[in-house]
């Protein structure tokens, strides 16, 4: 077997990037949460860019209800730790990997040692873990660390960066102490304002956000990888535009669209507070 050499391994990469700057990629560390649908493609994502270190956290392990979208799922890991799993998948494309696995969560008792050192956080959390998710936030506005949120929604995806100097996740969600429901609904309406994955659901009943459930697809999955790649790749380079939040877009593959958004306040705006108001009506036994 021919020896592993990291130039040869990115070479293809050169001409988007220049070689000084993929040098400066290999020495960048990225924290992702979650190893899921989201959290584990980006990992492979940002690996496959030459990104030299991470640190990855997930409690769970795979079961069948992943294999319709997340890449470390398949019968040769059920019942295996996604962290596990992620990790060796991870490896096996860069072997010279500084990888630190969090075995169980990010959580206050970690959340020190999951920072440490990070230039930039990749959020891939599931859409209902609501505590991880507004402590993991909270903490990179304290620590000035950039923060990348791309959600899979429908057959496309809604990114938010929440950059140092910027609004941060919890001026723009406006979650506070709020119950589960209401940060459920609150998350979902500030994702994508522009709503492009609304018009083609086929069955509405398949969203309840009480019993915290939703349909997905591999495909809003993986262009929320490519879109959240391209991202850390600018914020870590410092070259090319970078929508902070307020501002952030929702591209549909279904749709054939692309939309920019711009909410001044977030979820304070009044085109958002209508959005909840419409989307309370509609789920009426939901309301907290």
């Amino acid at each position: 077997m021919a020896p592993y050499i990291y130039q040869q391994a990115f070479a293809r990469n050169i001409g988007w990037v220049t070689p000084d700057e993929q040098a400066i990629l290999r020495g960048k560390r990225i924290a992702i949460a979650g190893m899921g649908g989201v959290g584990g493609v980006h990992l492979l994502t940002l690996a496959r860019l030459g990104i030299g270190a991470f640190h990855i956290a997930d409690f769970d392990t795979f079961d069948l209800a992943n294999f319709n979208r997340q890449v470390g799922a398949n019968v040769s890991t059920l019942g295996q730790p996604k962290v596990n799993v992620l990790a060796a998948m991870a490896l096996d494309i860069n072997p010279g990997l500084q990888l630190v696995r969090f075995p169980n969560g990010v959580n206050e008792d970690n959340l020190v040692s999951f920072f440490e050192g990070v230039d930039l956080y990749v959020d891939g959390l599931d859409f209902f873990a609501f505590g991880a998710r507004q402590t993991t936030f909270a903490a990179c506005a304290r620590l000035n660390i950039p923060a990348i949120t791309a959600a899979p929604l429908g057959m496309g995806t809604a990114v938010l960066n929440f950059l140092p100097g910027h609004m941060t996740f919890e001026e723009y969600f406006d979650w506070g102490d709020k119950p589960d429901l209401e940060k459920a609904l609150r998350f979902l309406v500030g994702l994508a304002p522009a709503g492009l994955h609304g018009g083609y659901l086929v069955d509405p009943s398949s969203i309840n956000l009480k019993e915290q459930r939703g349909p997905s697809t591999i495909m809003g999955c993986e262009l929320c990888a490519g879109a959240a790649a391209t991202e850390a790749l600018k914020i870590l380079l410092q070259r090319g535009e970078v929508l902070a939040a307020p501002r952030g877009y929702q591209f549909d593959a279904y749709r054939n669209k692309l939309v920019r958004t711009w909410r001044p306040g977030g979820n304070r705006h009044p085109l958002q507070r209508l959005a909840m108001l419409l989307a309370r009506r509609r789920r009426p036994g939901e309301q907290t």
